[in-house]
């Protein structure tokens, strides 16, 4: 495939190579691109020697070569065409243009954009028209009203992914606004925030007969992520049809793209206006919307096609390090490959996505618990009449072996998502006490 305004190739990565700016013409080309490293301008696959070095030098030259920040707009990846490694740099266009490179600032000597297939000077007309212009009310700006703030869940998801959080973690993160204050990303994913997520169940088709009204929040955005997912998977039901050959097991949402469309629009919300996403279940549907529409020149064909415009790069920067965010640009495709375009609903404020059931979703006694529950599970959620010490559970048990409990008891009812620790940012709190998740509330019925 021949190179085009949105693919770069580069047949390696040596010192006369200036990948900082052919990065920067896509980051000031609203559309994005690609670079691949192991390809030669004919199309040639010659494939890259030394990958995770080669890697390691490039994530490093965009980190400190290029400004304003580009963390979060990028990925740098492996790739594997016709037997060789390649690398893949995935380049977002940026709401902070124009970028460009520290050593020249911006001149034309800096600033580059995306012209055909090459990368050429940006004049410096359009330099000042872009900086006058720039996104100003982006949450790396906003100073969070609150400067009292904790990240110690952040910390532990950090450790969890064996990563170290060190202490200018603040400075790493972006999570400082230039004046040294703690942002609104800060006020996001610190420990206590004022940000609660909805997610509400309706008996019907319309907003009527409220059965839940289920709220995961003032705690940091990636621990109230989790509940929202967590949640949504337990409604997301299996049932199971039968027929003269086979069981059919289908469940009410395509997995993949729930998971995808949820984290999607916890990332891109617009949370300037204090408003954040809200998922509703229906009877024949599940709706999320998310506040903020399109971003300005970007149209519903770039959106479908995956071009990436990150609204919130550092929360997009955290949830990728956590592993929740897989490549730039992959969301929307995922979901495609379960539901049409027609799911999606825009306006000038919100995007809806808009996915219907599977099958009529009423009653609990048709869905079908897939997981084995041993004897030792089903004894330990029976004596729940609340929230308990591990030793309380113990004894109403009236067993005297700790690591049998722990072994047999406690931890595969834990692993299977059944009970759920009340202090779950501190494990092994003093004041730690055990309840039943929705899930295991299910199996002790």
């Amino acid at each position: 495939m021949p190179e085009t305004n949105r693919i770069k190739y580069k047949r390696e990565l040596n010192p006369d190579v200036d990948i900082e700016k052919e990065i920067i013409a896509f980051l000031n080309y609203h559309e994005g691109g690609l670079i691949y490293i192991g390809i030669d301008k004919q199309g040639e696959i010659l494939g890259v020697s030394d990958i995770d070095g080669d890697m390691l030098k490039i994530k490093d030259r965009i980190k400190n070569n290029i400004s304003p920040s580009a963390m979060g707009l990028f990925d740098v990846v492996a790739e594997n065409k016709e037997g060789r490694e390649l690398i893949k740099i995935i380049v977002a266009g940026g709401t902070e243009k124009p970028y460009f490179k520290k050593k020249f600032g911006m001149t034309e000597k800096g600033c580059f954009i995306r012209t055909g297939t090459a990368a050429e000077p940006m004049p410096q007309a359009m330099i000042e028209k872009l900086f006058a212009s720039r996104t100003r009310n982006s949450l790396g700006k906003i100073r969070s009203h609150r400067q009292d703030l904790s990240f110690e869940q952040l910390k532990i998801y950090y450790e969890e992914k064996g990563l170290t959080l060190t202490k200018h973690f603040k400075q790493n993160l972006e999570l400082l606004t230039d004046n040294e204050s703690l942002n609104y990303v800060a006020y996001l994913l610190a420990d206590e925030n004022g940000t609660s997520i909805k997610v509400a169940k309706y008996s019907g088709t319309d907003r009527i007969d409220l059965v839940e009204n289920n709220e995961y929040g003032y705690c940091s955005l990636i621990k109230a992520t989790k509940r929202v997912l967590d949640k949504l998977e337990l409604e997301n039901k299996t049932f199971s049809k039968i027929t003269s050959k086979e069981r059919i097991d289908k469940r009410l949402w395509d997995a993949i793209a729930l998971r995808e469309a949820i984290i999607n629009a916890i990332i891109h919300n617009d949370y300037t206006r204090e408003i954040p996403p809200k998922f509703e279940i229906f009877s024949d549907r599940f709706e999320i919307t998310s506040y903020g529409g399109l971003f300005e020149g970007m149209t519903k064909e770039d959106f479908f096609e995956g071009f990436s415009l990150p609204r919130n790069k550092e929360l997009m920067r955290v949830y990728k390090d956590l592993g929740m965010v897989e490549q730039l640009g992959s969301g929307v495709p995922r979901i495609l490959q379960a539901y049409s375009k027609d799911s999606f609903k825009f306006s000038e404020n919100y995007l809806r996505m808009i996915f219907p059931a599977s099958e009529k979703n009423t009653t609990q006694a048709t869905m079908q618990v897939t997981m084995q529950v041993t004897t030792q599970v089903e004894d330990l959620l029976k004596v729940f009449t609340g929230e308990h010490t591990r030793q309380g559970l113990q004894d109403k048990l009236n067993l005297a072996n700790r690591e049998n409990f722990r072994k047999n008891y406690l931890q595969p009812a834990l692993d299977n998502g059944l009970i759920e620790l009340t202090i779950p940012e501190k494990p092994n709190s003093s004041k730690q006490k055990y309840r039943l998740t929705e899930k295991g509330y299910l199996i002790q019925k």
